[in-house]
Formats: C-alpha cells, structure tokens, sequence
C-alpha cells in the first residue's frame, strides 16, 4: 500500500539491481562499523540488537508498495543477506499462493481477518519471542488482538480505516458509504480491490453486520452491490491514490494511507469518516510455517523495525503505526514528517471513528460465498 512517487521510482531501479544480481554471491556484512549510506542519501544505522546470521537469502511476500527501499539496502549491508522480493495485491492472493506449497517465503503481512485461517491451516509458525528484541517498542493497543490471543504468531505491522477520499473542489462531500451508490457520482469512484471491504461495506448500508455468514443477507448485500458498479470507474488496490492525484476519478474508498498521500499532493482531498462506522484492519508480520531462513527473518524484524529505522513508515507509508520508539524518534528528529502526519485526521483519527468502527473477522466456510459474490459482481 502507499509511498510518494519518488519512493516507488526507487524501489523499481532498486527491483533492477536486485534481478540483476540474481545467481551472483550475497553481499558482504559489514564488519568494519563505518556509516553505509544509501542509494537515496540514507545513513544507515547500526542494529541496537546486531544478530548472528548464517543464512545468505532472506524471501520476502510482502504487498505492494510497503517495504521503504532504505530498509533492504541497509539490511543487506549490515547482515550480508540477499534479499529477494515479490508482491502481491489481496490476502487472497498471498493465502492461495502459500496454501499450495509451492512456495518458500520466509515473511509475509497477511492481514487480521486472514491470520486466524491461516493458523487454522496449519500455514504459520509460532513466533520465538526469545529472539525478537522489538517486543517492547510495540505499541499494546496493537497486540493481543482477537485475532491472534497473545500474538503468538503475529506481530503488528501497521493498520488503517477505510473510509471515503473525496476532492472536495469536484464532488459534494458524502457522509456515508451509501452516498456512493449516488448518481452524481456515476464513473468517479474508485474502490479498492478487496471483496471483504467493499462487501462489508455494503452490508453495513443495510444495517447488516460486516460478518455475516447468512445467506439471504448476502444475497441481497449482492444485490445491492451490482447496482453500485456503473458509478465505479475501477477497482484498484495497488495505487488507488493515482487515479486520484491524476483527476481520473473524484472519490472512493482507499487505504488510509493512500488518502494521506493524496491529500499531502493536493489539500482538495479530504477525509469523511461514514455514518455507518469505517472498517479498520490491521497489517501484520507473520513467518509460514516451512520458512527456511528464519535467523534472517528475525535479524529483519528486529533491524527494520526498530524506532531510526520505521520511522520511513511515516514518509514512505503513512498508515497507523504500532511502533512507539518509531514516533518518537521521528518526533524529535523528523517534526517536517511527524507533525502533518500526527495532525492529520486520517492519519491521526478522532476517537469515535476508531470505537464505531468494523473489524472484519474470519467467517470460515462463509468465505467461499464472498468470494463468488465478488466475481460475479464483478463480471470475472
């Protein structure tokens, strides 16, 4: 999700290095302590917990746009470990590609709705706290989540609402999801490639629950949902905001960071949190079960997220963050990137959007009928 479009022009030329060093031997560590700076001008700094790593790859499946470029070049440099990256655009899409074993990922960010299916699956294995120093810069309100009772596989990433963008030099300002299905707003909307939002979404229009597992109530949330498409212009999770920036469409629902984004582009972009209450999510870092690096995924975990280092986060991908040490340290020593994000009501939401809003949950043998909504709504 998520980054200015500098910061993606710096992953594609490092996504080049990268492949063209494919078959060649991994990087050297760092033994003699100098500074490393960065192909973006970035001082790397030293890991506060330095680990022995023997492993020479660290797989990474992670989504698109969310890994600041400093962070590879800095881990590489200090562990001597290459890094190999792919993305993908949906939970579904990460879940299908581990469920079929034909994958050797070490880290993945699967979402909290997805976790519990996961774990269920047999998918993930239990985190080795022993080994992870970070524990104690995670913000609490982020951990010991329904979905994942005392994380024991998962560790908070980073989170966000979704709620409705609109440039309010173009369009009236909605005040809730069911504004969308408006006539006004025929062909401006963009909306985020994600069955369980926007089906969540439109169950809360009927004052049904973002959960439901009935049947007649999904049905008609369908329904509803195939006369919302002629005012969808497109469906995009990978960069929704650009379709924004670029005035292709006036609105939609995005991730949150994707609104700041575009909102820091142009002051017109504003944020309506939806009478019915937002839905909001949480990101997380988790380990499949058969990872084969897993000394280099916690030397990874605890380097990146350490406070000098995540706070990129905030430049790169302007989401709710969970890691204290991060805010602070952007707060005494970045206030031109902490202080718009801290006072931003997207990046910073009023308590009351936070406590009415829906957390999608796991819905079991449920998901099979969301999913054929979708494609079917749709028309794939």
């Amino acid at each position: 999700m998520k980054s200015k479009i500098w910061t993606i022009v710096s992953m594609l030329l490092l996504g080049a290095m990268v492949l063209s060093a494919c078959g060649s031997a991994a990087p050297e560590a760092s033994t003699d302590g100098e500074a490393f700076t960065t192909s973006t001008g970035f001082v790397c700094p030293e890991p506060k917990n330095k680990m022995e790593v023997t492993s020479k790859e660290l797989n990474l499946f992670v989504w698109t746009e969310y890994i600041p470029v400093e962070w590879k070049e800095c881990y590489e440099h200090v562990y001597g470990v290459t890094i190999n990256h792919d993305e993908y655009s949906s939970n579904e899409e990460m879940y299908a590609k581990l469920s079929s074993g034909s994958s050797a990922y070490d880290l993945v960010q699967p979402t909290d709705y997805i976790v519990a299916l996961m774990i269920r699956n047999n998918l993930l294995q239990k985190l080795d706290k022993s080994k992870l120093s970070i524990m104690g810069d995670l913000d609490p309100k982020y951990m010991n989540l329904p979905f994942d009772p005392g994380n024991e596989y998962t560790l908070p990433y980073e989170g966000g609402l979704d709620a409705i963008v609109y440039n309010s030099e173009k369009v009236s300002a909605p005040t809730s999801y069911a504004d969308l299905w408006k006539p006004e707003y025929a062909g401006k909307i963009v909306l985020l490639d994600d069955s369980r939002v926007v089906i969540g979404m439109t169950l809360l229009t009927l004052g049904y629950d973002v959960n439901t597992t009935d049947e007649a109530q999904l049905e008609e949330a369908k329904a509803k949902l195939a006369e919302l498409i002629p005012n969808v212009k497109l469906f995009d999770s990978n960069s929704p905001k650009t379709a924004l920036i670029a005035g292709d469409v006036d609105l939609g629902v995005v991730w949150t960071g994707e609104a700041y984004t575009a909102d820091q582009e142009n002051a017109a972009f504003e944020f309506a949190y939806p009478s019915e209450g937002t839905i909001i999510w949480q990101d997380n870092y988790a380990i499949p079960v058969n990872a084969p690096h897993t000394d280099a995924v916690y030397a990874w975990i605890n380097y990146t997220m350490q406070g000098d280092m995540f706070f990129l986060m905030l430049r790169d991908f302007p989401y709710l963050n969970p890691v204290t040490t991060a805010m602070e340290f952007a707060k005494a020593n970045h206030p031109d990137i902490y202080e718009p994000f801290a006072n931003s009501n997207i990046t910073n939401p009023p308590a009351e959007a936070v406590t009415a809003a829906h957390q999608i949950t796991d819905v079991g043998d449920a998901t099979t009928l969301y999913d054929k909504i979708w494609t079917e709504v749709k028309g794939e």
